[in-house]
């Protein structure tokens, strides 16, 4: 892929995606678009994702967009606990707020309706094991 180095003509509206956070699919979308612009704007934006995106994943494409364009940055680390702080309350008050007989099908809705930010950031980190992941969490709380 060919490295520009004048900003997209949709710059703005990659730089709303890219920090979106709703939405994990929308900020890798954005960061991998903007991987292929060399422009100090870009490479200050793609520098806040490295730093603090909450999903590995748009840490990582932003990681490697900018080693691609030669600036020194670090290699991101996998966070091992909470991905957004208090995030184990949400995760509690979620479950209290529902019947006593709801099922983790009904954990997950709730927690997306009332959060999408946290389900999101852990989809996003979970991968293909989050609703797995999720149910395990649902009934440790």
């Amino acid at each position: 892929m060919k490295i520009q180095t004048e900003l997209p003509e949709n710059y703005l509206d990659l730089k709303k995606a890219a920090n979106y956070t709703s939405s994990w699919r929308e900020r890798l979308a954005a960061v991998q678009t903007l991987s292929s612009y060399k422009h100090e704007k870009v490479i200050d934006l793609l520098h806040n994702r490295v730093k603090a995106d909450t999903v590995f994943a748009v840490q990582q494409a932003a990681f490697e967009a900018l080693t691609k364009f030669g600036e020194d940055v670090t290699q991101p680390v996998r966070r091992k606990f909470e991905l957004i702080k208090g995030a184990e309350k949400v995760f509690i008050r979620v479950k209290k707020s529902l019947p006593a007989d709801h099922t983790v099908s009904d954990f997950a809705d709730k927690l997306k309706r009332t959060r999408l930010d946290v389900y999101d950031a852990y989809e996003g980190d979970q991968g293909k094991n989050f609703l797995s992941w999720l149910g395990a969490k649902w009934q440790t709380i």
